[in-house]
């Protein structure tokens, strides 16, 4: 890494959130709570007039919170469809919830009216799908023909067939939903920043302590564990994947955690991939060395390679810059790491991983597309190196706030001097 990357990332690294003590998380005031769902309310409806459309109904339980700021059992709801959101990108939302839970949102100001849900999935209906999903769509149609203004194009986010069938038989014009929410939820509000330090902060608290039970003797899964645990006490909500390895199981990447005991020496590498306080994404990755041990050359060179990557791709972002130049400034890998890579260089991050993802541009062919980063969005800057065949790996990454005038890491987790950080 040469020293005009280390110049141009310093500052940027001296902005970044402090670690407060005591377990502290910071807190939103309830106005800047309703801040953020006014600015994701008026995200979507700007998309769906651009779409033409005339409303969205959405299942996924991250779009019905982003719509509304309503939260009920959403890891349950993710495969348990019992609870939908229609929103008129002119008129109502109106929020469908589970059973007797309709108490949950009755205080929430921008849902305008909460209707008992009407499920249709086969657990709830057995073999009468067809009938209750011909129900769950006459009420939703019932709310395009009513705001709608002779508009029948209807967004759905995630839907079986039969309901989309149900819904196309009642007239409604049936459209992805996907680009509509995607696109609301690139760029964040000031308030939405702030909740993301807030998360982001609770979760360097929790792999200080988690770091603080690596010794040798303790297993993956229980080195995990803490992670999960220290989230929740800080208002954390669940963590999405168990990718945490150690020794040869980090070579290749996307090993989960197992019962595997960590041995003196062994490098850990994980991805926290957790929903923290007040339901934002911190994706950050850290390799450690197990022990009070001496790295081995190849553990440092294996190291050194992935920090600069980090820090050179972090070095090049900046508002306005589009999607494949940012792919083509990022730092090349040799080619004895590049069949290992990363599945990307660079992905978005808010409620959960979001659009968009940013490819090597040795993939940009197959899987690329363009756009432009704009001001507020955050973004995760990943990487991952190991040889094919290699003893170890070493996975890390950065999440980072894009700015008119760079990319200020959110994240203040220092990175491992004895392996080759400086």
């Amino acid at each position: 890494m040469t020293t005009h990357f280390r110049s141009k990332i310093r500052p940027l690294l001296e902005q970044r959130a402090p670690v407060e003590p005591g377990g502290a998380t910071g807190t939103l005031t309830p106005a800047e709570l309703e801040a953020i769902t006014a600015h994701r309310l008026q995200r979507i409806r700007a998309r769906l007039t651009a779409l033409d459309y005339a409303g969205i109904v959405l299942t996924d339980p991250i779009n019905i919170r982003y719509a509304t700021g309503s939260r009920n059992m959403q890891v349950w709801s993710m495969r348990n469809p019992m609870r939908y959101c229609f929103v008129a990108a002119e008129g109502p939302v109106v929020l469908f919830e589970f059973m007797r839970c309709a108490h949950l949102s009755s205080n929430l100001p921008l849902i305008n009216e909460v209707r008992p849900a009407q499920p249709w999935l086969y657990m709830a209906v057995g073999g009468r799908q067809p009938e209750f999903a011909h129900k769950w769509a006459a009420e939703l149609a019932d709310l395009v023909r009513t705001h709608g203004c002779g508009n029948v194009r209807l967004a759905v986010d995630r839907c079986n067939h039969e309901g989309i069938s149900a819904l196309r038989q009642l007239g409604m014009d049936v459209r992805n939903g996907e680009e509509a929410m995607e696109c609301a939820k690139a760029v964040k509000c000031d308030e939405e920043v702030k909740a993301m330090r807030c998360a982001v902060t609770a979760c360097d608290e929790a792999m200080h302590a988690m770091q603080s039970m690596l010794e040798p003797g303790i297993t993956e899964q229980r080195l995990w564990s803490c992670l999960h645990a220290e989230n929740i006490a800080r208002g954390g909500e669940w963590i999405e994947t168990r990718l945490l390895s150690s020794g040869p199981r980090t070579n290749p990447w996307y090993q989960e955690c197992s019962d595997r005991v960590i041995e003196a020496g062994d490098l850990v590498s994980f991805d926290t991939d957790l929903i923290g306080a007040h339901g934002m994404c911190v994706d950050i990755s850290r390799t450690w060395l197990c022990g009070d041990v001496k790295p081995s050359e190849e553990q440092k060179e294996l190291y050194r390679t992935a920090y600069e990557q980090i820090l050179h791709n972090t070095s090049v972002l900046k508002a306005g810059l589009s999607f494949h130049e940012a792919a083509e400034k990022a730092l090349p890998l040799a080619p004895d790491f590049l069949p290992n890579r990363y599945t990307l260089l660079y992905h978005g991050a808010g409620m959960s991983d979001e659009y968009p993802a940013l490819f090597y541009p040795e993939d940009w062919t197959v899987a690329g597309y363009d756009g432009v980063l704009e001001a507020n969005m955050v973004i995760c800057v990943e990487s991952y190196i190991g040889r094919v065949g290699g003893k170890e790996g070493v996975k890390l990454e950065e999440q980072v706030l894009i700015t008119e005038k760079g990319a200020e890491p959110l994240s203040a987790f220092p990175y491992e001097e004895r392996l080759g950080a400086k």
